[in-house]
């Protein structure tokens, strides 16, 4: 199990096992490089923590805790995490600042006053941090309870054998991810954001322990400029947590303001040149940004690398769906993966900007949505003329494809709120999904996305986008893939904007002053007015995305053809063949991009190819037992 997520942790290992139970992990050394081995256990080796992040106040709370007796064997967070939870139990999650999966074995006998009395059974706890940075599966099943940060580890205990849950197939065509706690695998579930599981006494529960707060819609409690200033302050506060390491640290940089905000206040509390990184396409220039990261590099003279890739997406796919473990039809974790591999060859660590776009409205759909109540207003005659005007224009793959988007736009800005943002954030519309499927299966789309929505909470309209933004696509597209796409090369990223206390207070500002008119990020923007280039901060959002729709007209024509039709995929019985030869025709011919949706169809398809068919392919072979030996020696 631990071998098969190594690449999370190959600096160090370690194990305890106990009558009922084990645990393990691979540790990505950070801070404290030599006396932080893990499993970590109490004076009483009855209390033992695995544990995977960073939690950023962990000094303040070790003076804490050595304040009411506690005494420290090491300068690692990880022990300062147990010492915690002996000193507040479950409560100690509400100290932690930071991102954490963890696991806790604990086998102390009970108090009641000077008498002991023996607790029944040992137990066990697992917990997530707040926004799921960090992830943590499951499996439950006859009585066990197998756990890991990947699902790989899981599936190497012989016990487990993989399944197909089918149902979710709807869900996985609509989001373009399986959304927590449901997998594609049976009996395996993924713990969600801000949850602990608790297992004692032969009954597993699990419960959330914080919640998101409310997007507030309520009279600003602060001017515009008060809010500007408390902003930059926390936003300062969490760039400057995140730079303690005892290992070389940087900074992606795509030239977009999220990023350039985070190397901005770098550079004010670095005493050397911040390290930046960037990657670029040499084959579709309208997916670049390089020359955007060159002007922010530039001006906070930053140590700055650039790569040009040409990326072999036919190498690349079965990597990346091993990586995540289950199908991912985010085309950006292509370049995700690319720039951490580069930027792992100089530094252990990370910046990035994710989360920006969430607190603050940065998504194009958001301003869309707001532009959408105007247009159902608009004469039917009008709308109908516009839909087919756009139905009779081609498609094109660029970045910014006018067609492609207004198309988008125009069939679903007359639906219900529902489904008409689901067909702009989703990759599949629900029509098309009941047109492809072979099997009328239980999972419906647009309810499962409804139970986001609250009705009743009186947010307006931005206020409750950005809340079910926050809850869907933040942890299950974004932060997967900026986790596995990172740690797949053994680089640790950190993210400042979803930093606790920056996020409760981003919830309380106003969303009017998140999106303002038409003006996307217009709070944050207007905080770093001074700091950085209008040029940045006034640019259209540019996505970090690959050119998968060109691809599939030209170098991908044939993989594409033979894998999606392959008497292999035909006969798993999941879609139908007449649909799905008509969406590739329809793409190929130029009528429609669908380049999306053929991604997320193919990664599915390599993905069951190699974890439920098991292929062995060339750069996965099946570890030996020497090899097993050399790398637990080696750690050790």
């Amino acid at each position: 199990m631990s071998v098969a997520i190594e690449h999370r942790g190959p600096d160090d290992w370690g194990k305890a096992e106990f009558e009922d139970a084990g645990i393990a992990m691979t540790r990505l050394s950070i801070i404290d490089l030599n006396s932080g081995h893990q499993p970590i256990a109490n004076d009483g080796q009855d209390c033992w923590i695995v544990f995977n992040g960073e939690i950023y106040n962990f000094q303040e709370l070790r003076k804490q805790l050595e304040g009411r007796g506690y005494r420290f064997k090491t300068r690692s967070d990880t022990e300062v995490v147990l010492r915690a939870y002996e000193n507040w139990g479950d409560e100690f999650l509400h100290h932690l600042r930071g991102m954490f999966a963890l696991a806790i074995y604990d086998s102390r006998p009970a108090r009641n006053g000077a008498a002991e009395i023996r607790r029944r059974t040992p137990r066990l706890l697992l917990a997530r941090d707040r926004v799921g940075k960090k992830p943590l599966y499951y499996y439950q099943h006859d009585g066990r309870i197998i756990f890991g940060s990947e699902i790989k580890a899981i599936l190497a205990d012989p016990s487990v054998k993989p399944q197909v849950r089918r149902s979710v197939l709807p869900l996985y065509l609509s989001y373009g991810y399986v959304p927590a706690p449901e997998t594609f695998f049976e009996n395996i579930f993924e713990l969600p954001p801000a949850h602990r599981l608790v297992v004692e006494n032969g009954a597993v529960t699990v419960d959330r322990y914080w919640q998101a707060p409310r997007q507030k819609t309520i009279e600003p409690a602060l001017s515009e400029k008060q809010y500007i200033e408390r902003l930059r302050e926390l936003f300062e506060d969490a760039v400057r947590v995140r730079l303690v390491s005892d290992v070389p640290l940087g900074a992606f940089l795509s030239g977009g303001v999220d990023s350039a905000a985070i190397v901005a206040f770098m550079s004010r509390i670095m005493k050397q040149p911040v390290k930046t990184f960037a990657i670029g396409f040499s084959d579709d220039p309208s997916f670049n940004e390089l020359e955007y990261a060159r002007k922010v590099a530039n001006l906070f003279k930053s140590e700055h690398r650039e790569f040009m890739v040409s990326p072999d997406a036919i190498e690349m796919l079965p990597k990346l769906v091993w990586h995540h473990d289950q199908p991912f039809a985010d085309s950006s974790a292509i370049p995700s993966f690319l720039v951490a591999q580069k930027t792992r060859e100089h530094v252990k660590v990370a910046l990035t900007g994710d989360g920006g776009d969430e607190l603050f409205a940065g998504y194009e759909r958001f301003a869309a949505a707001r532009l959408a109540e105007n247009y159902r207003r608009a004469p039917e005659l009008l709308r109908n003329a516009a839909k087919q005007t756009l139905d009779l224009m081609p498609e094109a793959t660029t970045y910014r494809s006018f067609v492609r988007r207004a198309r988008r736009f125009v069939d679903s800005a007359a639906l219900p709120l529902t489904e008409r943002y689901l067909n702009w954030v989703g990759v599949f519309s629900p029509s098309l999904i009941g047109e492809l499927l072979v099997d009328n299966l239980e999972s419906d789309p647009v309810a499962h996305f409804q139970r986001y929505f609250d009705p009743v909470s009186g947010d307006d309209l931005i206020g409750q986008l950005l809340s079910v933004n926050m809850a869907t696509y933040l942890p299950g597209d974004l932060l997967v893939k900026t986790d596995r796409m990172t740690m797949a090369n053994s680089l640790e990223a950190r993210c400042p904007f979803l930093d606790q206390e920056l996020l409760e207070f981003a919830s309380g500002i106003p969303s009017a002053l998140k999106l303002k008119g038409m003006t996307t990020k217009y709070i944050l923007k207007a905080a770093l007015a001074d700091i950085l280039p209008k040029e940045i901060i006034h640019r259209k959002k540019h996505g970090f995305g690959v050119p998968v729709g060109r691809w599939f007209r030209t170098s991908l024509k044939s993989y594409l053809q033979d894998t999606l039709l392959s008497r292999a995929a035909l006969g798993r019985g999941y879609f139908k063949e007449a649909v799905l030869r008509r969406l590739i025709a329809e793409h190929e011919s130029g009528k429609r991009d669908h380049g999306h949706r053929l991604w997320a169809l193919l990664t599915l398809e390599i993905w069951h190819r190699l974890f439920i068919d098991e292929e062995k392919l060339h750069w996965r072979t099946e570890t030996s037992k020497t090899e097993l030996k050399s790398f637990v020696s080696s750690a050790a």
